[in-house]
């Protein structure tokens, strides 16, 4: 039996991982990068304090040695249900199994200026992007006239959910270090502003941890704006919809996440947001072999969350388990299980020894240095690989011994000549 997974994310991989080694099923992983990444951690690549490598690891190398195990470099185009086959930029495939593990991307809601000209948050990709303009800007700001600066050294970053909370506090932490390697803008000091639309910070989280994170963000300098939200961003002006403008060359966009439609899968198999519907097997309504997982798809069969599950890393990795685990009961001919989503708590990192962390089952609430060593662990030992977790826990005790990281290189790779050669 063939199974064809679209998307090596959270849930993607954790899927793929449950199904290695099993008999009965050949199964391809499907994605337009031959990696998979950490996602929560692509803002310490964005702001340089990590490399890429890092937080990143190849499919291929993380399939090695399963011979049941297959990995297929390419985007999905279409899906032709009625012939179990999809067809991809680069070629078809043919499935007994379909799953959709794709994720959500950026959200611009409608803007199109915004689109075009803000940083997102999403991808490793822009977090690469993020970090080379960031740089530019400083060495920008270096030489341009005194009247011009600070809008080189403003940055407005839109949304207060945990990214946005995080890159703020990291901002904010790394503006005075930064400004000792450039002696030209000595006595210049970075604007930071977080701007959301809701009335508080970390909204899914406990007041209290909402409180430290707007206290804390606020001791560390960070202007921060709520019940606004970003409508216009051009000609360096970022318009707020109370009426303010904000003077800024750097809109980091970390503001909303939406799902996406396939060619070939019915309208009624979504809602309103774009997620596939799917029952409490994670099976896509209407189908008979297609299958979604993660932040693509909206579940209401569980009792503790009707009204479908967030969109956070968790749910993806614990549907991608359990599916794996169905569809080992399945070949065996065995009653398969619904799934239903264990809360395990939030965290939020705002600077050095500074974090939030909340744990619903117990009702506990903790802040400060003990939630920071609890983020540091929780985030260290999720990484894919042991590789991996040596380099990211190497570059962080430096960071934190010096107070500083020397990664701040911008480097800007030519795709054309890989393109063309192709």
């Amino acid at each position: 039996m063939k199974i064809i997974i679209i998307g090596g994310g959270f849930g993607g991989v954790n899927l793929a991982r449950g199904l290695a080694g099993n008999k009965s099923y050949e199964v391809t992983l499907v994605d337009r990068n031959n990696y998979n990444f950490f996602s929560p951690l692509i803002y310490q690549v964005a702001t340089a304090f990590l490399e890429p490598s890092s937080i990143s690891y190849p499919f291929r190398k993380l399939f090695y040695g399963k011979a049941n195990m297959h990995f297929r470099l390419g985007e999905l185009k279409k899906v032709i249900t009625g012939e179990n086959k999809i067809i991809l930029d680069d070629g078809e495939l043919s499935y007994d199994y379909l799953v959709f593990a794709t994720g959500a991307e950026t959200s611009y809601f409608g803007m199109e200026n915004v689109r075009k000209n803000a940083i997102p948050m999403k991808t490793l990709n822009d977090a690469v992007e993020m970090r080379n303009l960031l740089l530019q800007q400083m060495e920008a700001a270096a030489i341009a006239p005194e009247n011009l600066k600070d809008k080189y050294l403003t940055v407005v970053i839109t949304g207060g959910g945990p990214t946005g909370v995080e890159v703020s506090g990291m901002f904010a932490e790394m503006k005075s270090l930064i400004y000792k390697e450039y002696p030209e803008l000595a006595g210049l000091k970075t604007k930071i502003y977080l701007v959301d639309g809701g009335k508080e910070l970390l909204k899914p989280m406990s007041v209290k941890s909402q409180q430290y994170a707007y206290d804390t963000l606020a001791k560390l300098g960070v202007t921060i704006k709520l019940g606004v939200h970003v409508k216009d961003y051009t000609g360096d002006k970022v318009y707020l919809d109370n009426g303010e403008v904000l003077e800024s060359k750097t809109l980091i966009w970390a503001a909303g996440v939406s799902a996406k439609k396939f060619d070939g899968i019915p309208e009624e198999a979504y809602n309103r947001s774009k997620r596939l519907i799917v029952d409490e097997f994670n099976k896509v309504t209407g189908t008979m072999n297609v299958y979604a997982i993660g932040d693509t798809c909206m579940q209401t069969t569980d009792k503790n969350y009707p009204n479908g599950h967030p969109q956070v890393a968790q749910v993806a990795i614990q549907q991608g388990k359990k599916l794996a685990k169905n569809f080992t009961l399945m070949s065996k001919g065995l009653e398969i299980k619904p799934f239903e989503y264990f809360d395990k708590g939030s965290m939020a990192i705002i600077g050095k020894n500074k974090a939030v962390a909340d744990i619903p089952l117990f009702k506990i609430h903790f802040s400060g240095f003990v939630a920071w060593l609890a983020w540091l662990f929780i985030h260290l030992t999720s990484l894919i690989k042991h590789r991996n977790r040596v380099k990211t826990f190497y570059n962080w005790m430096v960071a934190y011994f010096s107070g500083d990281q020397s990664l701040r290189m911008i480097i800007r790779p030519s795709s054309t000549k890989s393109d063309n050669r192709l």
